[in-house]
């Protein structure tokens, strides 16, 4: 059955990349929500232009025949947020925005609501071996975390008064081409040779390639079996930190030169630093159970890690 999708968040980094897949394929018709139009890389899509994304913005004439929203906009999580209450900021986009686009859709009549989520709503590391499923409880442990735990509740709410189905999608650390923050700065440190205190981490860290969450978040458009239920994504292959970046630096072609300092040594010396956050990421372990995913849908991530570490790794070289 063709469904008609509105995209929200179009020009950012995961929903840049389900625009580029759901217009080269061609099989659904699209509405890119955007802030800017200047910034969509797909300018033959029709779109809409959102000043702003709150519990105030009005939505009813914008869904056209649009019968399922794909729902990646978000105030999205910062290292050192500026604001006074990042709570009540991450609440006025991530909750508020959300919830009200939602009602508006679901008295619209749009079938499906597809609501792109975080693992931080599970909590912020697992114990090695004790990977987070999507029925645990949640857990979040930053304003960020909190509101898109919110979020999903409300989300839930929704579905069991409307007709309208939700499908929550959770996913990890996500990488790819155009990749930002500390995945953008592992690979400017081996890019450029520099030594590196972490060849003697033995953690676990589940991730997913941006290839690998597009892939999922267009199978469950149409997935009866996606509807009502939250998943959680990754590539299926947890790597230590030193993992990692041994195998980014392969794919850059470089050498990866990396000191075996003890990871308690570096989780100390962060401590002391103030960056408690940071040594978690590095040190620490967060592995997710796909398996709810893989048998409810039938879901295979379709790209390895060394596949997406290659395509991540030439998109750095071209954009340098």
């Amino acid at each position: 059955m063709l469904q008609s999708i509105f995209l929200t968040g179009a020009t950012g980094f995961v929903g840049g990349a389900i625009l580029n897949r759901l217009h080269n394929e061609n099989k659904h018709p699209v509405v890119a929500v955007v802030r800017s139009e200047s910034r969509l890389q797909v300018q033959s899509v029709p779109s809409i232009c959102i000043d702003t994304f709150d519990g105030d913005t009005r939505w009813e004439d914008k869904f056209a025949n649009s019968n399922v929203i794909i729902h990646s906009a978000a105030r999205v999580h910062v290292m050192n947020d500026a604001e006074a209450d990042p709570l009540a900021a991450f609440r006025k986009v991530n909750v508020e925005g959300t919830l009200n686009l939602a009602r508006q859709a679901a008295a619209s009549g749009v079938r499906r609501f597809i609501f792109i989520s975080s693992i931080k709503v599970n909590g912020e590391g697992t114990a090695p071996g004790a990977p987070y499923t999507a029925d645990d409880a949640p857990a979040p442990a930053d304003p960020y975390g909190i509101s898109k735990m919110e979020a999903e509740q409300g989300l839930r709410k929704l579905a069991a008064e409307t007709a309208m189905e939700v499908v929550i999608i959770r996913p990890v650390l996500v990488y790819g081409p155009g990749v930002k923050a500390n995945f953008l700065n592992m690979m400017r440190w081996l890019d450029k040779g520099i030594p590196l205190p972490f060849g003697a981490i033995y953690n676990s860290r589940s991730l997913v390639a941006l290839d690998n969450l597009v892939d999922l978040v267009l199978t469950c458009i149409s997935h009866p079996a996606a509807a009502n239920q939250t998943f959680l994504v990754s590539d299926g292959d947890d790597l230590s930190t030193t993992a990692l970046l041994k195998r980014m630096a392969k794919a850059l072609n470089k050498p990866a030169r990396l000191i075996p300092v003890p990871s308690w040594m570096l989780q100390g010396g962060a401590e002391i630093l103030g960056k408690k956050g940071l040594s978690q990421r590095l040190c620490g372990s967060l592995q997710v159970d796909i398996t709810k995913t893989r048998s409810l849908l039938g879901w295979i991530p379709p790209v390895s890690v060394d596949e997406a570490l290659a395509t991540t790794a030439l998109y750095f070289r071209e954009h340098r």
